[in-house]
Protein backbone atom coordinates (compact mmCIF):
# COMPACT_ATOMS: atom_id res chain seq x y z
CA UNK A 1 0.00 0.00 0.00
CA UNK A 2 1.17 3.51 -0.83
CA UNK A 3 -0.05 5.04 2.41
CA UNK A 4 -0.68 8.30 0.57
CA UNK A 5 -4.36 8.84 1.42
CA UNK A 6 -3.74 10.16 4.92
CA UNK A 7 -1.85 13.22 3.73
CA UNK A 8 -4.05 13.80 0.73
CA UNK A 9 -7.29 13.53 2.65
CA UNK A 10 -6.02 16.05 5.07
CA UNK A 11 -5.42 18.35 2.15
CA UNK A 12 -8.82 17.97 1.14
CA UNK A 13 -5.82 -1.48 -24.22
CA UNK A 14 -7.84 -0.63 -27.33
CA UNK A 15 -6.05 2.64 -27.72
CA UNK A 16 -2.48 1.35 -27.57
CA UNK A 17 -0.10 3.40 -29.69
CA UNK A 18 2.07 2.02 -32.45
CA UNK A 19 5.15 1.55 -30.29
CA UNK A 20 3.18 -0.52 -27.82
CA UNK A 21 0.94 -2.10 -30.43
CA UNK A 22 3.38 -4.93 -30.98
CA UNK A 23 2.42 -6.24 -27.55
CA UNK A 24 -0.38 -8.75 -27.28
CA UNK A 25 -2.68 -9.07 -24.32
CA UNK A 26 -1.09 -12.45 -23.67
CA UNK A 27 2.32 -10.81 -23.42
CA UNK A 28 1.36 -9.46 -20.01
CA UNK A 29 4.90 -9.43 -18.65
CA UNK A 30 5.27 -6.13 -20.54
CA UNK A 31 2.64 -4.62 -18.23
CA UNK A 32 2.62 -3.27 -14.69
CA UNK A 33 -1.10 -3.78 -14.32
CA UNK A 34 -1.52 -3.72 -10.53
CA UNK A 35 0.19 -2.32 -7.45
CA UNK A 36 2.07 -5.44 -6.42
CA UNK A 37 2.44 -6.63 -10.01
CA UNK A 38 1.57 -10.22 -10.90
CA UNK A 39 4.45 -11.69 -8.89
CA UNK A 40 3.32 -9.90 -5.69
CA UNK A 41 6.81 -8.45 -5.15
CA UNK A 42 6.80 -5.14 -7.12
CA UNK A 43 9.47 -6.64 -9.37
CA UNK A 44 9.54 -6.63 -13.17
CA UNK A 45 11.99 -9.40 -14.09
CA UNK A 46 11.28 -8.94 -17.80
CA UNK A 47 12.62 -5.39 -18.16
CA UNK A 48 15.72 -5.36 -20.39
CA UNK A 49 15.97 -1.81 -21.77
CA UNK A 50 16.56 0.02 -18.52
CA UNK A 51 19.42 -1.22 -16.38
CA UNK A 52 22.42 -0.09 -14.36
CA UNK A 53 24.28 1.13 -17.44
CA UNK A 54 21.36 2.84 -19.18
CA UNK A 55 19.01 4.24 -16.55
CA UNK A 56 21.15 7.36 -16.10
CA UNK A 57 19.99 8.47 -19.55
CA UNK A 58 16.31 8.71 -18.61
CA UNK A 59 14.61 11.92 -19.66
CA UNK A 60 11.09 13.27 -19.33
CA UNK A 61 8.98 12.15 -22.29
CA UNK A 62 5.69 13.68 -21.19
CA UNK A 63 3.73 14.87 -18.19
CA UNK A 64 0.00 15.30 -18.06
CA UNK A 65 -1.52 17.90 -15.77
CA UNK A 66 -5.04 17.13 -14.60
CA UNK A 67 -5.33 20.40 -12.63
CA UNK A 68 -6.06 18.70 -9.33
CA UNK A 69 -4.10 17.55 -6.32
CA UNK A 70 -3.30 13.92 -5.86
CA UNK A 71 -2.57 10.95 -8.10
CA UNK A 72 -3.18 7.50 -6.66
CA UNK A 73 -0.60 5.67 -8.76
CA UNK A 74 -0.18 4.46 -12.33
CA UNK A 75 -1.06 1.05 -13.74
CA UNK A 76 0.23 0.27 -17.23
CA UNK A 77 -1.41 -2.27 -19.52
CA UNK A 78 -1.11 -2.74 -23.27
CA UNK A 79 0.12 0.75 -24.06
CA UNK A 80 -2.29 2.60 -21.75
CA UNK A 81 -1.57 4.27 -18.41
CA UNK A 82 -4.45 4.32 -15.92
CA UNK A 83 -4.45 6.67 -12.93
CA UNK A 84 -6.90 8.03 -10.40
CA UNK A 85 -6.89 11.59 -9.07
CA UNK A 86 -8.01 13.81 -6.22
CA UNK A 87 -10.83 15.26 -8.33
CA UNK A 88 -12.46 11.82 -8.48
CA UNK A 89 -11.48 11.01 -12.06
CA UNK A 90 -10.00 7.77 -13.34
CA UNK A 91 -8.13 8.70 -16.53
CA UNK A 92 -6.58 6.61 -19.30
CA UNK A 93 -3.53 8.04 -21.09
CA UNK A 94 -1.64 6.89 -24.16
CA UNK A 95 1.62 5.55 -22.73
CA UNK A 96 3.78 6.98 -25.54
CA UNK A 97 2.33 10.47 -25.81
CA UNK A 98 0.32 11.19 -22.65
CA UNK A 99 -2.77 11.92 -24.73
CA UNK A 100 -5.90 11.52 -22.64
CA UNK A 101 -8.03 8.70 -24.07
CA UNK A 102 -11.00 8.76 -21.71
CA UNK A 103 -11.98 9.63 -18.17
CA UNK A 104 -14.57 8.44 -15.68
CA UNK A 105 -15.88 10.60 -12.84
CA UNK A 106 -16.54 9.11 -9.41
CA UNK A 107 -18.06 10.85 -6.42
CA UNK A 108 -14.82 11.62 -4.56
CA UNK A 109 -11.04 11.29 -4.62
CA UNK A 110 -9.27 8.21 -5.98
CA UNK A 111 -6.15 7.15 -4.08
CA UNK A 112 -6.46 3.49 -5.02
CA UNK A 113 -3.84 2.18 -7.46
CA UNK A 114 -5.84 0.70 -10.39
CA UNK A 115 -5.69 -2.97 -11.29
CA UNK A 116 -6.20 -3.98 -14.92
CA UNK A 117 -7.29 -7.54 -15.65
CA UNK A 118 -9.20 -9.15 -18.49
CA UNK A 119 -9.94 -5.83 -20.20
CA UNK A 120 -11.37 -4.30 -17.02
CA UNK A 121 -9.99 -1.58 -14.71
CA UNK A 122 -10.73 -2.05 -10.99
CA UNK A 123 -10.17 0.58 -8.29
CA UNK A 124 -11.62 2.12 -5.15
CA UNK A 125 -12.76 5.66 -4.34
CA UNK A 126 -13.23 7.71 -1.20
CA UNK A 127 -16.91 7.86 -2.17
CA UNK A 128 -16.94 4.39 -0.48
CA UNK A 129 -17.27 2.43 -3.75
CA UNK A 130 -15.27 -0.16 -5.65
CA UNK A 131 -15.52 0.31 -9.43
CA UNK A 132 -15.08 -1.83 -12.53
CA UNK A 133 -14.71 -0.01 -15.86
CA UNK A 134 -14.25 -1.27 -19.41
CA UNK A 135 -10.53 -0.68 -20.04
CA UNK A 136 -10.92 0.46 -23.64
CA UNK A 137 -13.75 2.95 -23.18
CA UNK A 138 -14.12 3.74 -19.48
CA UNK A 139 -17.73 2.53 -19.49
CA UNK A 140 -19.01 1.52 -16.06
CA UNK A 141 -19.52 -2.23 -15.69
CA UNK A 142 -20.41 -2.27 -12.00
CA UNK A 143 -19.80 -0.61 -8.66
CA UNK A 144 -19.98 -2.00 -5.14
CA UNK A 145 -20.64 0.14 -2.07
CA UNK A 146 -18.69 -0.43 1.14
CA UNK A 147 -19.24 1.27 4.47
CA UNK A 148 -16.39 3.76 4.22
CA UNK A 149 -13.65 5.13 1.98
CA UNK A 150 -11.74 2.70 -0.23
CA UNK A 151 -8.06 3.57 -0.62
CA UNK A 152 -6.70 0.02 -0.73
CA UNK A 153 -5.35 -1.19 -4.08
CA UNK A 154 -7.25 -4.15 -5.55
CA UNK A 155 -5.75 -7.52 -6.41
CA UNK A 156 -7.60 -9.47 -9.10
CA UNK A 157 -6.95 -13.21 -9.13
CA UNK A 158 -8.97 -16.06 -10.67
CA UNK A 159 -12.04 -13.93 -11.28
CA UNK A 160 -12.13 -12.37 -7.82
CA UNK A 161 -11.39 -8.77 -6.75
CA UNK A 162 -9.80 -8.51 -3.29
CA UNK A 163 -9.78 -5.05 -1.74
CA UNK A 164 -9.82 -3.41 1.68
CA UNK A 165 -12.00 -0.61 3.01
CA UNK A 166 -11.84 1.90 5.84
CA UNK A 167 -14.97 0.19 7.19
CA UNK A 168 -12.55 -2.40 8.68
CA UNK A 169 -13.35 -5.08 6.09
CA UNK A 170 -11.48 -6.96 3.40
CA UNK A 171 -13.84 -7.75 0.52
CA UNK A 172 -13.85 -10.50 -2.08
CA UNK A 173 -16.04 -9.53 -5.05
CA UNK A 174 -16.95 -11.38 -8.22
CA UNK A 175 -14.82 -9.67 -10.88
CA UNK A 176 -17.54 -9.97 -13.55
CA UNK A 177 -20.60 -8.86 -11.58
CA UNK A 178 -19.32 -7.14 -8.43
CA UNK A 179 -21.35 -9.51 -6.28
CA UNK A 180 -20.06 -10.02 -2.74
CA UNK A 181 -18.44 -13.43 -2.29
CA UNK A 182 -17.25 -12.87 1.28
CA UNK A 183 -15.85 -10.24 3.60
CA UNK A 184 -13.55 -10.49 6.59
CA UNK A 185 -13.93 -8.00 9.42
CA UNK A 186 -10.89 -6.68 11.30
CA UNK A 187 -10.92 -4.20 14.18
CA UNK A 188 -9.66 -1.18 12.23
CA UNK A 189 -9.20 0.24 8.73
CA UNK A 190 -7.74 -1.87 5.92
CA UNK A 191 -5.70 0.40 3.65
CA UNK A 192 -3.07 -2.21 2.82
CA UNK A 193 -3.28 -3.84 -0.59
CA UNK A 194 -3.91 -7.59 -0.62
CA UNK A 195 -1.39 -10.06 -2.00
CA UNK A 196 -2.89 -13.32 -3.26
CA UNK A 197 -0.57 -16.31 -3.54
CA UNK A 198 -1.37 -20.02 -3.57
CA UNK A 199 -5.00 -19.63 -2.59
CA UNK A 200 -4.21 -17.36 0.35
CA UNK A 201 -4.87 -13.62 0.74
CA UNK A 202 -2.29 -11.68 2.77
CA UNK A 203 -3.09 -8.17 3.97
CA UNK A 204 -2.17 -5.69 6.71
CA UNK A 205 -4.47 -3.66 8.92
CA UNK A 206 -4.57 -0.54 11.07
CA UNK A 207 -5.17 -2.89 14.02
CA UNK A 208 -1.40 -3.64 13.89
CA UNK A 209 -1.96 -7.07 12.34
CA UNK A 210 -0.97 -9.05 9.28
CA UNK A 211 -3.66 -11.51 8.14
CA UNK A 212 -3.63 -14.67 6.05
CA UNK A 213 -7.10 -15.65 4.80
CA UNK A 214 -8.41 -18.47 2.67
CA UNK A 215 -8.95 -16.88 -0.76
CA UNK A 216 -12.09 -18.93 -1.47
CA UNK A 217 -13.90 -18.56 1.85
CA UNK A 218 -12.30 -15.70 3.78
CA UNK A 219 -11.60 -18.00 6.71
CA UNK A 220 -8.71 -16.90 8.92
CA UNK A 221 -5.60 -19.05 8.52
CA UNK A 222 -3.35 -17.01 10.79
CA UNK A 223 -2.93 -13.52 12.24
CA UNK A 224 0.32 -11.93 13.38
CA UNK A 225 0.20 -8.78 15.50
CA UNK A 226 3.02 -6.24 15.27
CA UNK A 227 3.64 -3.28 17.55
CA UNK A 228 2.25 -0.65 15.17
CA UNK A 229 -0.20 0.01 12.36
CA UNK A 230 0.43 -1.91 9.16
CA UNK A 231 -0.03 0.55 6.29
CA UNK A 232 2.23 -1.24 3.85
CA UNK A 233 1.31 -4.15 1.64
CA UNK A 234 2.85 -7.61 1.86
CA UNK A 235 5.38 -8.81 -0.69
CA UNK A 236 5.04 -12.60 -0.88
CA UNK A 237 7.51 -14.92 -2.54
CA UNK A 238 9.18 -18.30 -1.92
CA UNK A 239 6.97 -19.04 1.05
CA UNK A 240 7.76 -15.82 2.90
CA UNK A 241 5.69 -12.70 3.62
CA UNK A 242 7.79 -9.51 3.76
CA UNK A 243 6.12 -6.48 5.35
CA UNK A 244 6.91 -3.36 7.35
CA UNK A 245 5.10 -1.91 10.35
CA UNK A 246 4.68 1.39 12.15
CA UNK A 247 6.63 -0.12 15.06
CA UNK A 248 9.90 0.53 13.15
CA UNK A 249 10.39 -3.17 12.37
CA UNK A 250 10.52 -4.99 9.06
CA UNK A 251 9.21 -8.56 9.25
CA UNK A 252 9.78 -11.81 7.39
CA UNK A 253 6.94 -14.22 8.23
CA UNK A 254 6.48 -17.82 7.19
CA UNK A 255 3.62 -17.73 4.67
CA UNK A 256 1.95 -20.93 5.87
CA UNK A 257 1.97 -20.24 9.62
CA UNK A 258 2.80 -16.58 10.25
CA UNK A 259 5.84 -17.62 12.28
CA UNK A 260 8.50 -14.90 12.49
CA UNK A 261 11.59 -15.88 10.52
CA UNK A 262 13.48 -12.68 11.23
CA UNK A 263 12.99 -8.99 11.97
CA UNK A 264 15.07 -5.91 11.22
CA UNK A 265 14.72 -2.71 13.24
CA UNK A 266 15.20 0.70 11.62
CA UNK A 267 14.90 4.29 12.84
CA UNK A 268 11.28 5.03 11.96
CA UNK A 269 7.92 3.63 10.85
CA UNK A 270 7.89 1.55 7.66
CA UNK A 271 4.89 2.56 5.57
CA UNK A 272 6.30 1.82 2.13
CA UNK A 273 5.75 -1.50 0.40
CA UNK A 274 8.82 -3.62 -0.26
CA UNK A 275 10.15 -4.96 -3.55
CA UNK A 276 11.92 -8.33 -3.73
CA UNK A 277 14.41 -9.61 -6.31
CA UNK A 278 17.42 -11.91 -6.49
CA UNK A 279 17.62 -12.73 -2.79
CA UNK A 280 17.24 -9.13 -1.65
CA UNK A 281 14.28 -7.25 -0.18
CA UNK A 282 14.17 -3.48 -0.64
CA UNK A 283 12.08 -1.03 1.42
CA UNK A 284 12.18 2.51 2.77
CA UNK A 285 11.42 3.91 6.22
CA UNK A 286 10.47 7.25 7.74
CA UNK A 287 14.00 7.63 9.05
CA UNK A 288 14.57 8.91 5.48
CA UNK A 289 16.48 5.82 4.39
CA UNK A 290 16.11 3.07 1.81
CA UNK A 291 17.32 -0.38 2.83
CA UNK A 292 18.41 -3.58 1.14
CA UNK A 293 18.34 -6.76 3.26
CA UNK A 294 19.20 -10.38 2.61
CA UNK A 295 15.88 -12.20 2.22
CA UNK A 296 17.07 -15.29 4.12
CA UNK A 297 18.69 -13.66 7.14
CA UNK A 298 17.53 -10.04 7.31
CA UNK A 299 21.15 -8.90 7.28
CA UNK A 300 21.57 -5.40 5.90
CA UNK A 301 23.32 -5.19 2.54
CA UNK A 302 23.19 -1.43 2.09
CA UNK A 303 21.43 1.74 3.23
CA UNK A 304 20.80 4.88 1.14
CA UNK A 305 19.81 8.29 2.52
CA UNK A 306 16.67 9.75 0.91
CA UNK A 307 15.57 13.36 0.51
CA UNK A 308 12.48 12.96 2.68
CA UNK A 309 10.18 10.30 4.08
CA UNK A 310 8.79 7.64 1.72
CA UNK A 311 5.23 6.35 1.87
CA UNK A 312 4.80 4.46 -1.37
CA UNK A 313 6.00 1.23 -2.94
CA UNK A 314 9.53 0.69 -4.18
CA UNK A 315 10.02 -0.97 -7.56
CA UNK A 316 12.84 -3.11 -8.89
CA UNK A 317 13.72 -4.10 -12.45
CA UNK A 318 16.88 -5.35 -14.14
CA UNK A 319 19.30 -4.48 -11.35
CA UNK A 320 17.78 -1.09 -10.55
CA UNK A 321 15.67 -0.07 -7.54
CA UNK A 322 13.27 2.86 -8.00
CA UNK A 323 12.28 4.74 -4.85
CA UNK A 324 10.30 7.92 -4.25
CA UNK A 325 10.11 10.35 -1.33
CA UNK A 326 7.70 13.06 -0.22
CA UNK A 327 8.64 16.60 -1.36
CA UNK A 328 11.67 15.06 -2.97
CA UNK A 329 12.76 12.93 -5.86
CA UNK A 330 12.21 9.81 -7.84
CA UNK A 331 15.53 8.00 -7.68
CA UNK A 332 17.07 5.01 -9.42
CA UNK A 333 19.59 3.12 -7.28
CA UNK A 334 21.99 0.32 -8.08
CA UNK A 335 20.28 -2.75 -6.62
CA UNK A 336 23.56 -4.32 -5.53
CA UNK A 337 25.24 -1.28 -3.97
CA UNK A 338 22.58 1.38 -3.34
CA UNK A 339 24.56 3.91 -5.37
CA UNK A 340 22.47 6.63 -7.04
CA UNK A 341 22.16 6.26 -10.81
CA UNK A 342 19.49 8.85 -11.72
CA UNK A 343 16.97 11.18 -10.11
CA UNK A 344 14.19 13.57 -11.03
CA UNK A 345 12.59 16.16 -8.74
CA UNK A 346 8.82 16.40 -8.35
CA UNK A 347 6.54 17.28 -5.43
CA UNK A 348 5.35 13.96 -4.00
CA UNK A 349 6.12 11.09 -6.41
CA UNK A 350 4.70 7.65 -5.64
CA UNK A 351 5.08 3.98 -6.60
CA UNK A 352 6.95 3.94 -9.95
CA UNK A 353 5.82 1.49 -12.63
CA UNK A 354 8.75 0.29 -14.74
CA UNK A 355 7.83 -1.39 -17.99
CA UNK A 356 8.89 -1.59 -21.63
CA UNK A 357 11.82 0.80 -21.20
CA UNK A 358 9.69 3.47 -19.51
CA UNK A 359 9.17 4.68 -15.94
CA UNK A 360 5.73 6.05 -15.01
CA UNK A 361 5.25 8.00 -11.79
CA UNK A 362 2.19 9.72 -10.40
CA UNK A 363 2.54 12.72 -8.10
CA UNK A 364 0.28 12.81 -5.08
CA UNK A 365 0.71 16.54 -4.58
CA UNK A 366 0.50 18.24 -7.96
CA UNK A 367 -1.72 15.65 -9.67
CA UNK A 368 0.65 15.08 -12.58
CA UNK A 369 1.64 11.83 -14.25
CA UNK A 370 5.25 11.71 -15.42
CA UNK A 371 6.64 9.39 -18.11
CA UNK A 372 10.40 8.89 -18.47
CA UNK A 373 12.27 7.07 -21.21
CA UNK A 374 15.57 6.97 -23.03
CA UNK A 375 16.33 9.37 -25.91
Amino acid sequence: MKNIPLLSLLLCGCFASAAWGQQSAANSHNNWSEFLRADMTRNNPYETTLGVHTVGGLELKWSSTVNTYGCGGTAVANGVVYAGFGNGQLIAFDADTGTQLWNYQTGNSIFSFPSVSGGVVYFGSTDNNVYALEAGTGALLWSYGTGNQVVSDPAVVDGVVYIGSNDNNLYALNATTGALLWKYTTTNEVQSSPAVVGGVVYVGGFDNSVYALNASTGALIWQYTTGGRVYSSPAVTNGVVYIGSGDDYFYALQATTGKVLWTHKVGGPINSTAAVANGTVYFAAEDFNAYALNTSTGTRIWIHKLYNYPDSGLSVANGVVYVTANTGKTQALNAKTGASLWSYTTSFPISPAVVNGMVFVGDNWDGDVYAFGLP
